[in-house]
């Protein structure tokens, strides 16, 4: 039994005389499925444009709550429709869908193109994010004038951060805060990641975390220093305190601990930890691990107060709100990069280099019972999968103190800090003896998944968890929908007690939008996994002319039951099965073996010479034929019994090889007539190849075809040049970029007019003004050093690019 209900706006948040047309009386609500709606109709609505940003990220204008209103984002209309939906009615294949649905629309206009949108954990704000804006979206507003409409409150989130005209930096990717129902995290191309508090200042951060995997000017390689993506930890132990960083070169890092203030966490989990880092940190015998995790207890102490004041007490909580705090003296550590383990030691990431093409596009943290797993798309339409093999511990840096905005009171407002990468001495580093002693966990291999996509240089690339089943995994991209399901978790495998080898991942289609290699593959512009109580889940897409799609996800649990069952068929092989069904058992093995020999009872010497007609040799016969009947006679019963009734059974047995018999013939005789055709398609088949034979030659004599294929080296170094046009050059740009927002920021900010204003004033500022000089002078070179090195760069490519073109013209 399902139940629905049509929430109603409360009165205090809709205007004192409503029109009677702004709300639908359940009465007039018509249900139709969700696939055949009036609003994703193509019979009614106009076609989609698809958004400019599409080309950097995938595009998402759908969102769920979580309970009966789905989402979706009008990009011609430019306003959000909410429509109210019934799981699993009136079949649990089907979603149920009303209409007319509630038109959401933003008190001021929306100017920039929507690319993304997401709601947050209870339902009442959704953002707007694209290339040129965000917004967020307060869903719950007052009736408007205009039918089945409402007007919903947005503001815009660091404006003067991220869309001012003298300081342009781009949004890689925005997300939701699964512990928070205010925090945005947003993580831009200046390589800064920012946590925003709606319910405080929208136009500040709360907190600024300023990434930096390596020391300036020590790394070779531009794409390390370019971060692509981030996820949010999940419910596990310190992973639901952690942030973690995609670099563009495929490294992974983690920022730990990064908690919102005044988000809430569950009681027991925070006092898990907190025993955690007195069992295994403070009764350590590694004077580094005593110290680390008694530094993480005093951070627990302070965020959570109630791990002090109810330490007897603690069972009548049930969830606790984290204080505003930081160390003054410490900075939060990059963890990272992580490295990959084989044999009880850590490898390089240079390992796997060469498996995976192209830079990385997405990442995904996923929670599957104890196991963490991390899986990172790359843009040749490769996925790599990975487990945490050690548990997360946070990690500081002494001696970096971060930057505190404190209100009148001394409560603290915002911190930034700077986040470094503290170098790794993998040559001692042991699984056995990593607890609390700062090093990042090292990652577990557990499979390399290439999805085979059209398009090797397509970075559309999207992955969402399952959440009903959270071994499965859904990726989008341009080619259409997979399924990625895992069938090895080596935690959770242990834990419960299974001994199992590792068995590599299923990959199965769910839906595709290019059915052939002729026509263009049609991308996604929306895409859900929903799923209710009853264990029943469906998947929800938005293509790109306006058409919605359901599939019920129920079905494929039976679907993997049959590929298991076939390929186990294929192994044991149809002559095995032959085997059994040639020799059927017509008569039992006990009628075949004979009768059973008769032992006669012993008799006496003197009895050889009484006759028959004496009573002793009367008796004596009588015994022998009792013998002899209950042994023959018995067994030519059994006999008789079983031919009469296998009769029919070697009847049938009898047809079945007439059959076969028959069929055999047929195919023979089909074989025979086939020969003549294959004799003829043989004989134009060789002729054919004679003549390409004589067409090769002639080829081979013209000018210019004898090319000497490139060298070994000259293979690595257009490889190289290859990955610096695609990729070097790409992070370069992001580099100018990310330096000259910084400067113009700089430039026109309040401050630093204030200081050349009272610079003019004050003589005694002079010092002051001369060091922010030669700051900015310091960055304009810099600048102008990589506006420089972009030009070489780009100049020696053209001269290869020109000399390999002569090269080919001579030969």
């Amino acid at each position: 039994m399902r139940f629905s209900f049509d929430l109603i706006e409360p009165d205090s948040r809709q205007s004192p005389t409503p029109s009677p047309s702004s709300s639908t009386p359940k009465a007039d609500l018509q249900w139709f499925p969700l696939q055949n709606h009036p609003l994703f109709s193509s019979a009614t609505a106009t076609a989609t444009a698809t958004p400019a940003a599409a080309e950097r990220m995938p595009p998402n204008l759908m969102a769920w709550d979580g309970t009966s209103r789905l989402y979706f984002w009008d990009l011609n209309k430019k306003c959000l429709h909410r429509i109210s939906i019934r799981l699993g009615e009136p079949d649990p294949a089907s979603i149920l869908a009303a209409f007319p649905s509630k038109v959401l629309q933003a008190e001021r206009p929306t100017t920039f193109e929507v690319n993304k949108i997401s709601i947050n954990r209870n339902g009442s704000a959704l953002f707007l994010s694209g290339l040129e804006g965000l917004r967020v979206i307060y869903l719950y507003g007052r009736s408007s004038t205009e039918e089945n409409s409402i007007l919903c409150r947005t503001v815009s989130i660091g404006p003067e951060i991220y869309f001012d005209r003298n300081n342009f930096i781009r949004i890689l990717q925005i997300s939701w805060h699964p512990h928070s129902d205010t925090h945005l995290g947003i993580l831009s191309s200046d390589s800064v990641f920012r946590l925003f508090d709606l319910s405080a200042d929208i136009g500040q951060p709360e907190q600024e975390y300023y990434l930096q995997p390596v020391e300036p000017g020590s790394s070779c390689n531009a794409a390390a220093i370019c971060p692509v993506d981030f996820s949010f930890g999940g419910n596990h132990l310190w992973d639901r305190f952690s942030v973690f960083i995609l670099f563009s070169d495929g490294s992974s890092y983690i920022i730990c601990p990064v908690v919102p203030f005044g988000s809430t966490y569950n009681w027991e989990s925070v006092l898990e930890m907190y025993n955690d880092a007195h069992t295994f940190g403070l009764k350590s015998a590694n004077s580094k691990a005593v110290y680390n995790s008694n530094t993480a207890i005093s951070w627990l102490e302070a965020t959570f107060p109630e791990l002090v004041l109810h330490s007897g007490d603690g069972g009548k909580l049930y969830a606790v709100k984290a204080q505003p705090f930081v160390l003054l003296d410490a900075s939060v550590s990059l963890q990272g990069p992580l490295r990959k383990v084989s044999n009880g030691a850590t490898q390089d990431s240079e390992f796997d280099k060469g498996v995976c093409e192209g830079r990385a596009v997405s990442f995904l943290y996923n929670l599957a019972g104890k196991d963490s797993i991390l899986v990172t798309a790359w843009s040749g339409g490769q996925l790599q999968l990975d487990a945490l093999a050690d548990e997360i511990q946070p990690v500081w840096k002494m001696g970096s103190a971060p930057r505190l905005r404190v209100d009148s009171s001394d409560q603290i407002l915002g911190v930034a800090m700077i986040c470094e990468s503290a170098p790794n001495d993998r040559s001692t580093l042991k699984l056995d003896h990593t607890v609390w002693l700062g090093h990042p966990p090292p990652l577990l291999r557990l499979a390399i998944v290439d999805l085979a996509l059209p398009n090797k240089n397509s970075s559309l690339i999207a992955m969402i968890n399952d959440p009903l089943v959270p071994e499965r995994i859904f990726c989008v991209h341009m080619g259409g929908i997979d399924l990625i399901v895992l069938h090895f978790l080596p935690f959770t495998n242990q834990t419960s007690g299974k001994e199992e080898a590792m068995r590599t991942p299923s990959v199965l289609s769910v839906l595709s939008t290019c059915p052939d290699d002729s026509s263009s593959p049609s991308p996604l512009h929306g895409f859900l996994a929903l799923s209710d109580s009853f264990g029943n889940s469906w998947i929800t897409g938005l293509t790109s002319s306006n058409d919605c799609i359901v599939l019920q996800m129920e079905t494929w649990n039976v679907l993997l039951t049959d590929v298991i069952d076939k390929v186990t068929e294929e192994a044991v092989g149809p002559d095995e099965e032959l085997k059994e069904t040639d020799v059927p058992t017509i008569i039992s093995k006990e009628l075949l073996s004979g009768p059973k020999s008769v032992l006669l009872p012993p008799s006496a010497p003197n009895l050889r010479s009484v006759t028959a007609d004496s009573i002793e040799g009367r008796s004596m016969l009588h015994q022998y034929f009792k013998l002899f009947h209950e042994n023959y006679v018995e067994y030519a019963h059994k006999v008789y019994f079983e031919l009469q009734h296998h009769a029919p059974q070697l009847k049938k047995v009898i047809d079945n090889q007439h059959s076969r018999l028959r069929e055999m013939q047929q195919k023979l005789s089909e074989v025979e007539r086939k020969k003549e055709k294959i004799e003829d398609r043989v004989d134009r088949a060789v002729k054919r190849h004679g003549s390409l034979e004589e067409r090769l030659q002639n080829l081979r004599k013209l000018p210019g075809s004898h090319k000497k294929p490139l060298s070994k080296a000259e293979r690595d170094f257009k490889l190289e040049l290859d990955k610096f046009s695609g990729l070097e050059l790409d992070a370069l740009h992001y580099s100018i970029e990310a330096v000259s927002a910084r400067l113009n920021r700089h430039i026109h900010s309040p401050q630093a007019k204030e200081t050349q204003k009272a610079g003019g004033r004050r003589g005694n500022s002079i010092n002051n003004r001369r060091i922010e000089d030669d700051n900015i002078s310091q960055l304009k070179s810099s600048l102008a050093k990589l506006s420089l090195l972009n030009s070489e760069n780009s100049k020696k490519v053209k001269l290869v690019e020109s000399a390999l073109k002569s090269r080919d013209i001579s030969d």
